[in-house]
């Protein structure tokens, strides 16, 4: 069945730039466009033995023998920084699904749960922090965490421009830093002067997007960023230097959150447990097909085919891209991060994260 597919941002969002993004992608960390909508990145669809059923009646998820007609449901997906799923599924030949899809890009994950909570998305793919700030929102925010998305931590950076007198993460005392806040650039910027013996009140942080961000380093506002994706690789193809990584201090887990209304809507529930289990199968066709992803993701992001492709290489040799379940190591995980969080004053009280995450499709994710 053909897709209703939506390549806009929500603009009420936008205006209220909470802004996150792992990224996933969440914040994106691969080669996420971060300053607008994707445009149309083409390729051929290639068939793919890996496709779940396209069939438009699927198992209810409540059990029992009964069925729910898919062709009836649409899905609301987030994407961060471009139409990565969009794309990739199209270039798999997974893109044919039994119900409808609206696909919506934003800068960030952050973003992406604003949407969610203004009843806009369905489902979102973030990093770690968002979904901590998010659930300080009315109503919790609207969502539950009921998968993660383990990927690669690449492009997580904090880098100083071209020319730049500071050497060392110390020179940064009382200088400028752009970050995105309540995302992986937020965690991370904090770790990373912590470990350089210097608090978040030794700074000047400079809450940015993803684009603003970039704009103000190649401009000279700011004397550093805290970002990632393309964001990240843009700099660098701008001659801004890599200060310090945060490929070893991030998890690599991105979760993956949905409404609880689509969470216990029969048709919505099979829905989304097809799409994550096509998401997985995409992964799959990407490693064998690195080439021309790189050249799609390329043409989508602006920037060489070159760079496209080492950074495809070098994520899947660190961790590769894959939906798991939620489980308690994941948890923890998540909780200490929102702990540390805390401990520098970013949260005022300590957050439960495991009251975030749901098991709700523990049996349906393969």
């Amino acid at each position: 069945m053909k897709r209703s597919i939506r390549q806009a941002f929500v603009p009420l969002l936008l205006a209220a730039a909470l802004a996150f993004t792992a990224g996933c992608s969440g914040e994106s960390n691969a080669s996420g466009r971060s300053s607008s909508p994707s445009d149309a990145a083409g390729g051929q669809a290639s068939a793919t033995a890996l496709a779940p059923s396209s069939s438009a009646a699927s198992p209810s998820p409540a059990g029992g023998d009964s069925t729910v007609d898919l062709s009836k449901v649409t899905l609301r997906i987030g994407q961060t920084g471009w139409g990565n799923y969009e794309q990739g599924f199209k270039a798999a030949g997974l893109d044919e699904t039994p119900y409808k899809i609206e696909y919506s890009v934003f800068q960030g994950g952050n973003l992406q749960l604003e949407a969610i909570a203004a009843d806009h998305l369905d489902v979102a793919l973030t990093s770690e922090i968002p979904p901590i700030f998010a659930s300080l929102a009315s109503g919790g925010g609207n969502f539950k965490i009921i998968a993660l998305q383990n990927a690669n931590t690449l492009n997580q950076e904090l880098v100083v421009p071209k020319g730049s007198a500071v050497k060392t993460v110390s020179d940064l005392k009382g200088k400028k830093i752009a970050y995105v806040k309540a995302t992986t650039a937020h965690y991370f910027l904090v770790k990373i002067l912590n470990g350089a013996g210097l608090s978040w009140t030794d700074v000047e942080p400079v809450e940015l997007t993803t684009a603003d961000g970039l704009s103000a380093l190649l401009s000279g506002k700011v004397d550093a960023l805290a970002s990632y994706g393309n964001a990240i690789i843009s700099a660098r193809a701008n001659g801004a230097t890599t200060l310090a990584s945060a490929k070893d201090i991030l998890s690599g887990n991105f979760p993956i959150e949905a409404t609880p209304a689509a969470i216990a809507d029969p048709g919505k529930h099979a829905a989304i447990a097809d799409f994550l289990g096509r998401i997985n199968a995409f992964n799959e066709w990407q490693r064998g097909h690195q080439e021309e992803w790189a050249k799609l993701t390329a043409e989508a992001t602006h920037q060489e085919v070159a760079q496209a492709l080492q950074t495809i290489k070098e994520g899947e040799a660190q961790r590769p891209t894959r939906i798991n379940p939620v489980t308690p190591e994941a948890i923890a995980s998540n909780q200490d991060v929102a702990d540390t969080l805390q401990a520098v004053g970013l949260l005022k009280s300590k957050i439960d994260v495991a009251a975030l995450y749901s098991d709700a499709f523990k049996d349906e994710i393969r």
